[in-house]
């Protein structure tokens, strides 16, 4: 099970992902230390005892130089001491397809761990874990999915059913009816398959596109190259050379160009996994290894070959097809060879021209959409922002001393010099993020063709000064909008139109939460102190959604936030401006995703 983790080392905190495993993770994968040990089966005998870890080979060669002296010194994660048992092998980067992992941690840690989560370990309707097995070399996938299937089914129907509340006669017969799923592992859990089918068969799509227009144009020319060559076909046919082995001779020629084409296409496919690993976004390029391996390189052969034969063959065969005594004399006749010949030409020239303008009416369309996301009004101003996140939640914070620090930071942060404006939120802005609860709105009913949903987000004092969002009417959150104090909210233009609200929003009152028969699920209990104009949420090619805004200074439960700080000055400066705050604060609490907020922007447009 992956999870967010915080980790400090001589005086150097970094964010980035752990993973919770049993202590037969690493002997049923057949998995070797490259130092000291691996976790093991004991190692997860206890509920939060076992406060050892394993280091993922990479992370040991970039922050401890792969030293070997790593083996029993203390490693802090998400604030516990935690023993460093061992170095994962080269290359083994877990079994989860997405950020590459820096530690392994027993998974009887995970309540220590992901304070947020607890533990699960008691509440059987609690599923968090996958789960891997090696099957004997007699057995089938089929016959263990079997095998399992037995006695879960009895688990589910005697145990699981009677613990779960609430669930409606068709959901508890689809509960009952479930079934592990056992699936090959070979390539870890992930659905990466699912999530990327659509881009992926997108991409072939071109590049098959792409091979067809170039096999056409190789084709017209083998062809135009034949004809000048059929005078010399057709005296080696008249004087005994055999039609077979002249056609293997024309083909060979065919798939030399082939040949020479894939290799090339080889080469400029290296260069081309350089470039996307460049435009795509850290996060993303993070967890992939791009590269030309074994199987991509028999592909691209067997498709070399191919396709070299397919469109080298109807050349070669009419090249050895002329009408000998025409070509002999010299006549300039139109013998059918010839016309066939022409035909295919203008047919290849036809497929040629229509694929181009397929690629041409795609490129333009997918340039038109690029040009008009650059030229979306955000509602805010992305320029001189910088933005990071923080967590204490996961060094051990409790929700008063994060809500504590959280106030600490945007007071450092706003009297650092050339600082405009620090603020906070839950959500971060335009990073695909979203939030969504059940609204109550004074005056308004729920009916038949409408719903009371909205999008929300908890923020900082400033928030809208800060991120450059005007107010239309009322005033801004302030730091006395504080647990205690009457709860208030702000909302956008779409929120007030959406419940009929108009343009005089102010004053009125509101609730949130789940509903029982129709009935609100708390009192009408915040007052609506303000209006702002609408800004993009979560993407910059989504409609903007009605929307509400409340202090987190308000919510007892806080546990990370991102921050949004406007300088006056460039904004990459304040980049380390950011980190040396942070860290005169709490040394062990690294932020994560630093960066400025137009580049965030860019990295999400997709």
């Amino acid at each position: 099970v992956l999870f967010s983790v915080n980790l400090a080392y001589s005086g150097r905190t970094i964010n980035g992902t752990g993973v919770l495993v049993s202590g037969s993770y690493f002997p049923v994968l057949g998995i070797q230390p490259a130092l000291g040990r691996l976790l093991r089966r004991g190692d997860d005998a206890a509920v939060g005892q076992s406060q050892v870890t394993v280091l993922s080979h990479a992370y040991w060669q970039r922050d401890f130089d792969g030293r070997p002296d790593v083996l029993n010194k203390t490693l802090i994660v998400n604030g516990q001491a935690m023993t460093i048992v061992g170095v994962a092998p080269e290359g083994f980067e877990g079994t989860t397809f997405g950020p590459r992992p820096q530690v392994y941690v027993p998974i009887t840690m995970r309540a220590l761990m992901s304070p947020r989560f607890g533990g699960g370990f008691d509440d059987r309707r609690s599923y968090w874990a996958y789960l891997f097995a090696r099957l004997k070399p007699s057995v089938s996938l089929e016959s263990a999915r079997t095998a399992i299937n037995g006695p879960y089914g009895a688990i589910i129907n005697d145990v699981e059913a009677p613990l779960q509340k609430g669930m409606s006669d068709q959901t508890m017969a689809r509960f009952r009816k479930k079934q592990v799923t056992a699936v090959e592992g070979a390539r870890g859990q992930t659905s990466i398959s699912r999530e990327a089918k659509a881009p992926l068969v997108m991409l072939l799509g071109v590049t098959g596109f792409v091979l067809l227009i170039a096999c056409a144009n190789i084709a017209n020319l083998l062809l135009a190259r034949g004809a000048a060559r059929s005078g010399e076909m057709a005296v080696r046919l008249s004087i005994g050379a055999g039609r077979s082995r002249l056609v293997a001779q024309l083909l060979t020629e065919a798939l030399l160009l082939a040949v020479i084409g894939g290799i090339a296409s080889l080469l400029v496919a290296r260069w081309t996994l350089a470039l996307i690993m460049w435009i795509m976004p850290p996060q993303a390029a993070e967890a992939i290894t791009p590269s030309l391996e074994l199987p991509v390189l028999l592909f691209a052969g067997a498709l070399t070959l191919g396709t070299g034969f397919l469109f080298g063959l109807f050349p070669a065969l009419h090249s050895t097809r002329p009408n000998l005594v025409s070509a002999l004399k010299g006549q300039s006749g139109q013998p059918s060879g010839a016309r066939a010949a022409a035909r295919f030409r203008t047919s290849l020239a036809v497929a040629q021209i229509a694929l181009s303008m397929a690629l041409l009416v795609a490129a333009g369309l997918f340039t038109r959409s690029l040009l008009n996301v650059g030229r979306v009004d955000l509602g805010l101003d992305a320029g001189n922002v910088v933005t990071f996140r923080v967590a204490p939640e996961l060094n051990g914070y409790k929700a008063e001393r994060s809500r504590q620090l959280f106030e600490r930071l945007e007071s450092e942060l706003s009297a650092v010099p050339g600082v405009t404006g620090a603020t906070a939120s839950m959500v971060p802005l335009l990073a695909g993020s979203h939030w969504n609860t059940s609204v109550w709105v004074e005056g308004f009913e729920v009916g038949p063709d409408t719903n009371n949903s909205s999008s929300f987000n908890m923020v900082g004092p400033g928030f809208f000064h800060t991120l450059g969002i005007r107010m239309l009417s009322g005033r801004e959150f302030r730091p006395a909008d504080a647990l205690g104090a009457p709860q208030v909210a702000v909302v956008n233009e779409a929120f007030a139109k959406k419940f009929n609200l108009g343009r005089d929003v102010v004053g009125k009152r509101m609730g949130t939460g789940a509903t029982t028969e129709g009935e609100p699920g708390s009192k009408l209990n915040i007052e609506i102190v303000g209006l702002v104009q609408n800004a993009k949420y979560s993407e910059v090619k989504d409609a903007i959604p009605p929307q509400f805004f409340v202090p987190y200074r308000q919510d007892k439960d806080v546990g990370s936030m991102f921050f949004y700080v406007r300088t006056s000055l460039d904004a990459e400066a304040l980049l380390g401006s950011a980190s040396r705050v942070v860290a005169r604060l709490d040394p062990n609490l690294p932020l994560e995703d630093l960066r400025t907020l137009r580049q965030q922007v860019q990295e999400h447009v997709f």
